[in-house]
């Protein structure tokens, strides 16, 4: 073997000869030597798209493109609202004075507020998610 100071070392043609490849080495290197692993992963392929598998990852992928959308959306929402709220609580804190305010107080002028910022829509929505909780459960 030949050792170098900047790489590991390099074994010997000999060596390299000697060494012996595992079952599934072989059964590899035979599959491409032949050109029959290029016809399999062809066929494989084929039935893929036969069977409507391709197109259902296609599917997937762009319902999860959509999801990232949507939850990018939301984090800005949530965000939006987030800063409503420390918005509304430090107009409250500066007004009664930091030392006159309690957390119940900033509960109870943040709450409305930050309820009444929620879009109608998803309100809807999980309302709705719930009611089909509830009829699941037959609650």
């Amino acid at each position: 073997m030949r050792n170098s100071v900047n790489r590991p070392p390099t074994p010997d043609a000999v060596e390299e000869q000697e060494k012996e490849h595992s079952l599934q080495e072989i059964i590899n290197i035979k599959l491409i030597e032949s050109g029959e692993k290029e016809r399999l992963m062809e066929l494989l392929r084929e039935r893929l798209v036969e069977c409507g598998w391709k197109d259902e990852m296609k599917a997937l992928s762009r319902t999860r493109r959509e999801l990232e959308l949507v939850a990018d959306e939301l984090s800005q929402l949530l965000n939006t609202i987030c800063f409503l709220w420390m918005y509304t609580a430090w107009a409250f804190i500066k007004k009664k004075g930091r030392n006159n305010v309690t957390v119940d107080d900033l509960i109870h002028v943040i709450t409305p507020k930050g309820r009444a910022s929620i879009p109608g829509s998803i309100k809807a929505e999980l309302l709705q998610r719930i009611r089909t909780f509830l009829a699941s459960a037959a609650l």
